[in-house]
């Protein structure tokens, strides 16, 4: 129990020695201004007196005059407090040390300080008294105001030494008694105390304020019941200061002695020392309140114990974690219990709040660390816990549900005891498809590969065994995923897993990849009789386009038109393509007319179609296999003015002129052979261009013009022509056959021998492929470099693909963005734009080029075709510029975009976005669900752990939960220096929270 924060002490009586104004018989009526001046100084005019004195002393020659008037002239000085009153004193004891005033002289002095309460300059004068020539009662007198200015100065060992001389004194006995009795209290003396009051208590002077003393000591001495019967009726007459003191006294008793109810309102009377709560003092009144099950006001109390490290501070936060347990709060519980559970001042409460800590991270999941690492050490610290059958259940399933498969594995893989083999099945197949999801098809294979070993769970055997196929067909491994899918369809559980119902898309689209298309066809037949609209139209759309394609390289024409019909129906996506196949395919079962029908209609319906150069060439072919010329010139006229950058501009003009050279209409034939070696040079189309131009000169008998006509040309060398096709006939012969070491050998000896030969073009693209395939990528890029150089070929979108992936993997955005420009531009395959856009979107704001980052990003998100991996890293991209252009609608509703696509950690990014942005309205309730979600199912994303654990620490200071707020705050500082943005801003709002609560614990807590 605190000391008062002064004495409670009481006035002393004084008695001052009278002065004797009585005369010896020598002095006569001529000592009227010495009799005056006695009269003066008896009635306290010290001044007047004094002067008297002094006159006297001058006039009168007498020594015993002269003695008397000194002395009294030191005493006025000193009760009109002049500055050289000592030494007057001093002066008188020394020039008349005869005189018998002189032991009087130092009483009279050391009585009137006293008087004055000048307890160290009494002590000055009553050190000079001769004790021996005092009477008893003089001396009893003498020995109480010595020993209560010793008393007064501090000095209790003179105190307790010059008291104890009256204790049996009639006059000063009672006053001895209490002021031993208080100096035993105050030594914690209390038996000794109680004693000496009990002296004195039947006076009523002395009662009143030995109760409180009494009260406090027999606090002090455990008799709790006693301080509450001596406190109660001593709050009345107390002051404030002790009022607030007897409220500790009396609350704390009925506290320690369980009446809890009776104790909250006296403790809640407690002003605490100079205004402040201390820790104990918040932890009592909480305890309170808790034990009366008042768990809100519990928490209020408990919380305001900030930077506690002692057994109270342990004792409070495990009792906080109960108290919001019961309220319902088990994220603030988490954190209380976590706190209790790192101090070791009472062991048991330690494991209690370690046991509580496991228990609710593996039902809310933990941002610390993950759950398994909890309840894993847990039962390494408490190994004998009478709860370990119970926590090695929960650390079997955590594993599954706090989806930090990544950290279980970890801890899996150091205990293969048989007990964790089903969970580690589980693990290595949850892992699996996260890795999967984030693009890691290698190591979810070696996953999938773990799981399918520990076949404890059939379900889960038969689902690892599905993705591990889509994996291989992922990695281009088609005959090995056909395997490993049959294997699926064989397991008797895989009617039972959610894969199964795209199993035959899957194993169709495998034949497909194989090129195996009548089973293809077959699988994928047999998806679309028993898939609906609405289950997975995208897929549905798409298997049947797939099902026209089998059935129509198989030259299953009718079946092929049924499904291309069944996808135009649909109205989703490439319904352009399914119309121009069905278009191709009437002209294979010989209905020429049909098929120009349907692709002038495709023209005029679909403009803007990647499939539209491609119908005007075909309708132009047609209408030459018809015999209609002219319509047949004038179809290839609109295909070379509507898509200039068309890879069939050069075989367009080439037809036209065949068909000009077929009429006999050499001049114009010759026109558009030019105009093809002009503008197409290089190219398999200009080659022949040449030769057929070279018919004619002959026939023209115009071959000097040829010769000089040809002569222009750098791409022809008609004196090597032979030796150019011999060798370019060996180097491709090589590449054809996949032998790619030796084509890179010939390939590159026909570039350096024939660097503008006639298949120059065709020649660097194969050497450029075929160190492509031998993974000598930085060999391949001069040969691609060429390629795209060139007029536009068919080899020229795929040179351009090639070439930027290069790029890319390299991380040369630079030189990759001008080569996807060109690419989205020119590809005829919509894949490729996809490609060109998705990466021209990931380069932009690589470069922090946001504004462009955005524009393709919003390009990517309009493709309905896009994955949805590939929407997410659109509308990352978008949500993340936004951010950095400070545009804070579009980054809310981006990443709102964002978490209905998003998986692995663009997830738990776009889930901090929906907490930071929910604290920034003050929905701080809702944030805060929003980072429990995050630490539950994302947390080993640990940096937007760390950023959302921040998040919610200012969610609970606006819900007034300090504790909560410091204490998540002083976790991120401590467990994530990984991330030193994060925990900037967490030292920089627990700095202003310690600042804000100080300031708050300034005032007097109640």
């Amino acid at each position: 129990m605190r000391r008062l924060n002064r004495l409670l002490l009481f006035s002393v009586p004084l008695w001052g020695l009278s002065l004797s104004a009585q005369q010896s018989a020598i002095y006569t009526h001529e000592l009227k201004d010495f009799d005056k001046a006695i009269t003066l100084y008896n009635d306290k005019q010290y001044q007047a007196a004094q002067i008297l004195f002094e006159k006297t002393k001058g006039e009168n020659k007498e020594m015993e005059v002269q003695a008397d008037c000194a002395y009294y002239i030191a005493n006025c000085a000193i009760r009109l407090d002049q500055m050289d009153a000592d030494m007057l004193m001093e002066n008188f004891v020394e020039d008349y040390p005869t005189s018998t005033k002189q032991n009087q002289a130092f009483i009279e002095v050391a009585g009137y300080y006293f008087a004055q309460g000048k307890y160290p300059q009494a002590l000055q004068w009553y050190d000079k008294v001769d004790e021996s020539s005092m009477s008893t009662a003089d001396r009893d007198k003498y020995n109480f105001q010595k020993g209560y200015s010793y008393f007064s100065a501090g000095d209790k060992k003179q105190a307790d030494k010059y008291l104890n001389k009256v204790i049996n004194s009639k006059e000063f006995g009672s006053q001895a008694k209490y002021y031993l009795g208080f100096m035993s209290y105050e030594s914690d003396d209390y038996k000794k105390a109680n004693q000496l009051f009990e002296q004195v208590e039947d006076q009523g002077k002395y009662k009143e304020k030995m109760s409180y003393f009494q009260a406090d000591m027999n606090f002090k001495l455990g008799n709790f019941q006693k301080a509450i019967d001596l406190g109660v009726p001593q709050l009345s007459k107390s002051d404030a200061n002790e009022k607030s003191e007897l409220n500790k006294i009396i609350g704390e008793s009925y506290f320690n002695l369980g009446k809890y109810d009776k104790a909250i309102p006296y403790l809640k009377e407690y002003h605490g020392k100079k205004g402040k709560w201390n820790n104990t003092d918040f932890y009592q009144l909480g305890y309170a309140y808790y034990k009366q099950g008042d768990y809100e006001n519990a928490i209020a109390q408990f919380n305001k114990i900030i930077e506690g490290n002692d057994s109270v501070a342990q004792n409070a936060y495990y009792h906080l974690g109960e108290s919001y347990l019961k309220s319902g709060k088990k994220q603030q519980a988490l954190n209380a219990f976590k706190n209790a559970s790192e101090m070791e001042y009472d062991l048991k409460i330690q494991e209690d709040a370690w046991l509580n800590y496991a228990k609710v991270s593996y039902e809310i999941g933990n941002p610390y660390q993950s759950v398994p690492a909890v309840l894993g050490a847990f039962l390494e610290k408490y190994p004998a816990t009478q709860f370990k059958q119970e926590i090695q259940t929960l650390l079997i399933n955590s594993y599954i549900t706090s989806k930090n498969y990544k950290e279980a594995l970890i801890l899996l893989e150091k205990d293969k005891s048989a007990t964790n083999r089903p969970a580690y099945q589980k693990v290595t197949f949850y892992r699996g498809l996260e890795l999967y999801t984030d693009g890691n098809y290698q190591e979810a294979m070696t996953m999938f590969k773990k799981s399918i070993a520990e076949p404890r769970d059939p379900r889960i055997t038969a689902r690892a065994t599905f993705w591990k196929a889509e994996t291989e067909s992922v990695l281009n491994a088609f005959s090995e995923a056909l395997i490993t899918f049959k294997q699926f369809m064989g397991n008797a559980e895989a009617k039972t897993t959610p894969e199964y119902k795209n199993i035959n898309y899957n194993m169709a689209y495998t034949y497909f990849k194989l090129k195996e298309y009548e089973q293809a066809a077959k699988y994928f037949q047999d998806y679309v009789s028993q898939a609906t609209a609405k289950g997975d139209a995208v897929r549905l759309n798409d298997a049947y386009l797939r099902l026209g394609d089998s059935n129509f390289v198989t030259g299953k024409y009718w079946p092929a038109m049924e499904a291309y019909n069944k996808a135009i129906d649909m109205k989703g996506i490439d319904a352009d393509y399914a119309f121009f196949q069905k278009g191709l395919s009437y002209g294979f079962v010989a209905r020429n007319e049909k098929k120009i029908e349907d692709l002038t209609k495709f023209v005029q319906t679909y403009p803007k179609s990647k499939y539209a150069d491609d119908a005007l060439y075909e309708l132009g072919n047609t209408y030459v296999t018809e015999k209609n010329t002219t319509k047949a010139i004038q179809t290839y006229d609109k295909l070379i003015a509507d898509y200039k950058e068309s890879s069939y501009v050069s075989k367009a003009i080439m037809r036209q002129a065949l068909i000009y050279y077929n009429a006999e209409n050499d001049e114009k034939a010759l026109d558009k052979f030019k105009k093809v070696v002009a503008e197409f040079p290089n190219t398999p189309e200009a080659m022949e261009a040449v030769s057929t131009a070279r018919l004619i000169y002959v026939d023209k008998g115009r071959t000097d013009e040829y010769a000089a006509w040809v002569k222009t040309l750098d791409f022809v060398d008609v004196t090597d022509a032979d030796l150019d096709n011999t060798a370019f006939e060996a180097a491709e012969k090589q590449y054809l056959q996949n032998n790619n070491k030796q084509a890179i050998s010939s390939l590159s000896g026909y570039v350096a021998k024939f660097p503008n030969g006639i298949s120059s073009l065709k020649a660097n693209f194969y050497l450029a492929q075929s160190y492509y395939a031998e993974g000598l990528e930085s060999n391949a890029i001069p040969s691609y470099e060429f390629v795209i150089s060139k007029s536009r070929s068919e080899f020229t979108e795929q040179a351009l693909a090639r070439l930027s992936q290069i790029y890319l993997k390299k991380g040369d955005y630079a030189k990759a963005i001008p080569v996807l420009k060109r690419l989205e531009v020119e590809a005829d395959f919509p894949q490729n734009v996809t490609f060109a856009q998705s990466n021209l979107m990931k380069g932009y704001y690589d470069q922090q080029d946001y504004a462009n980052a955005v524009v393709y990003a919003g390009k990517v998100l309009s493709n309905t075709k896009t994955e949805d991996k590939v929407k997410s890293d659109a509308q990352i991209i978008v949500a993340r510029s936004a951010v950095k252009a400070n545009d804070e609608p579009k980054a809310r509703e981006a990443y709102a975009k964002l978490l209905t696509i998003a998986k692995g950690e663009l997830a738990a990014e776009a889930l901090y976005y929906d907490a930071y942005f929910k604290n920034k309205d003050g929905k701080f309730e809702a944030s805060n669900t929003t980072v429990q979600k995050l630490s539950k199912d994302y947390s080993g994303y640990k940096y937007f752990g760390a950023k959302g654990l921040v998040v919610m620490a200012k969610n609970f200071y606006g819900l007034k939960d300090s504790f909560q707020a410091t204490y998540i705050l002083e976790s991120v500082v401590k467990n994530f220096t990984a991330y030193p943005d994060a925990v900037a801003e967490a030292q920089k709002e627990l700095d202003a929270i310690k600042a804000e609560e100080a300031k708050r614990n300034s005032s007097i807590q109640k």
